[in-house]
This record gives C-alpha cells, sequence and structure tokens, in this order.
C-alpha cells in the first residue's frame, strides 16, 4: 500500500518574535532559520515517519534541490518531483510568538506549476486500496481526484488554506475530509449543509486545544487533546494528517489511527520548526503525556 501526496514543498523561514506584528508594525526578530515545509512537504514527511510508503507528487525550482534531499532522508519517494529551471520553489515566511502561535506568507512558486505528465505518472503506478492525499497548496485537484477514484483509491483533502470552492469542487470524489473548526463551519455556509452529512466516510474536525471529532455514518466521537505546553504550532495540523492516513495504510481501525496522530500532533508542538522535526512512529510511541 502507498500513500501519493500531491502537495506543495515550500522552503520554510522562521522569525522568532515577541509577538505576531500587527498592520503597519515593524518589528525586530530575534532570530531566524530555514527549514522544509509547506503542507504537502509535511504530511509526506509525517506519513513516512509513521511507517508508510510516502510518494510525494510536486514540483521544485532549480533553487529546490537541498529540500529534495531532505525528504529522501526522511524516507519519502521522490521520484515524481519536477525540478522547473523557471520558477523559483515554494515558500513561506513564519513569525512565531513566544506563546507558540503563528502568522505565515505564502510564494506558491513551483507549488502551481506541478506538471500535469508528472500527476499522471505517479497515479499510473497507484493500485486500488492506495490512497491519494491532497491540500489547497497546489492545482489540478479535481482533476488527481477524479482519475483517484477511476482507479479505486481512497482520496483524501486536507482542506487548507481554505477556499470554500475549491472544497466543493472536490466534495464529489472524497473518502477522507480533514479540515478545522472555522474551515468546517465555512464549509458548512458555503454548502448548507451540515459535515456528518457531505456524503464523505470519514470527516475529521480539529478542535486545536480541545482535540478532534470523528464523523462517521452520522456518528460523531471526540479525541481529547494531549496535555502539553506548546513551543511552535507550525506543522501540527499536517502531522495529524500524515499520522492518521499512514496508520490507515496499516489497516488500522479509524479510532486507532486518530488516538496515534493525537499523540504526534501532541509531541509536534512541543517542537520547534516543520517538516525537519516531525517525530518518527517511535518517537510518538515513548513519548509520555
Amino acid at each position: 500500500m502507498a500513500i501519493y501526496n500531491l502537495g506543495s514543498i515550500n522552503a520554510d523561514y522562521f522569525y522568532q518574535v515577541p509577538h505576531l506584528p500587527g498592520p503597519g508594525e515593524t518589528l525586530a526578530a530575534t532570530d531566524v532559520t530555514r527549514g522544509l515545509g509547506g503542507k504537502g512537504a509535511n504530511m509526506s514527511v509525517a506519513a513516512a515517519r509513521a511507517g508508510a510508503h510516502a510518494v510525494h507528487v510536486g514540483a521544485v525550482g532549480a533553487d529546490g534541490a537541498w529540500a529534495i534531499q531532505r525528504l529522501m532522508e526522511f524516507g519519502v519517494d521522490t521520484r515524481h518531483v519536477a525540478t522547473l529551471a523557471d520558477t523559483p520553489m515554494g515558500q513561506a515566511v513564519i513569525t512565531v510568538d513566544a506563546a507558540g502561535e503563528n502568522s505565515i506568507v505564502l510564494l506558491n512558486g513551483a507549488n502551481h506549476q506541478i506538471p500535469q505528465n508528472i500527476i499522471s505518472a505517479a497515479l499510473s503506478e497507484a493500485s486500488p486500496g492506495d490512497t491519494l492525499l491532497m491540500q489547497n497548496e497546489t492545482l489540478n485537484q479535481v482533476e488527481s481526484a477524479n482519475i483517484a477514484k477511476k482507479l479505486g483509491l481512497y482520496v483524501a483533502y486536507a482542506a487548507a488554506p481554505f477556499e470554500a470552492e475549491a472544497a466543493k469542487k472536490v466534495l464529489p470524489f472524497l473518502d477522507f475530509l480533514i479540515l478545522n473548526e472555522i474551515e468546517a463551519a465555512q464549509l458548512e455556509e458555503a454548502t448548507k449543509t451540515k459535515p456528518e452529512a457531505l456524503g464523505v466516510t470519514d470527516v475529521i474536525i480539529t478542535l486545536g486545544a480541545d482535540g478532534a471529532r470523528w464523523l462517521h455514518n452520522g456518528s460523531a466521537r471526540d479525541f481529547p487533546a494531549m496535555p502539553v505546553t506548546p513551543v511552535d504550532t507550525t506543522g501540527a495540523g499536517d502531522t495529524f494528517t500524515g499520522y492518521v492516513l499512514a496508520a490507515r495504510d496499516r489497516s488500522l481501525p479509524m479510532q486507532q489511527c486518530i488516538a496515534l496522530a493525537m499523540r504526534a500532533g501532541a509531541l509536534m508542538v512541543t517542537r520547534q520548526g516543520t517538516a525537519d522535526v516531525i517525530p518518527d512512529l517511535k518517537d510518538v510511541d515513548e513519548a509520555r503525556f
């Protein structure tokens, strides 16, 4: 089994600040670091570190060779990551305050120019029962979901950065949808349909410090958050998603998938960074909360 992730790859630039800047404010940072990120790359790394065969489908610019190397070091299959000579790789400028909260500015770069033939080549290798994972930091989502559905893949969508129209377009193809509480409310307003009635088999609504809610066949189950002191919340949701789908790929019941992902996400917020610090399965199993 494998998880094919049509996803973004970014260079994340972290700026440590005393508080998140307001409109028109000039603020001195106390530190800056560069790391591997992008919601797609984060989820691929999380899935790989959770024990899945994660195949990343994406693109970087000529400045992104280091990012491909990092993905490979984390165990991600990068055969379907294109290098584009005429565009920069995606970038994220992330400010993180003393409480671990963040604000993010994105440059799409190569993430919005993934060649269609790269996507088609990757999906041509997939087998029924494999997973296609997507987020809203790339294009060609509907076309890819349609192909995956016809091939018998489990189609998963992390609805962020949230756009109601983008989410509505892929809904008919989805088996799995994950979004936060605010995004769930926005989607309900846009569709005039409650999340449990969207026709998606598994819907997970993340609730921040309150945990997560799983909606399945008309029933709901809540999972409490682990008691931790956050250092940096960046990438925690991506870690959660990668772990859920990796555990499902190993045929664990969804309740166990979510419980494991809750632990991974909790451990992630105690670390500074994104893909480079996503915990592996051994870390998660041994963590004490």
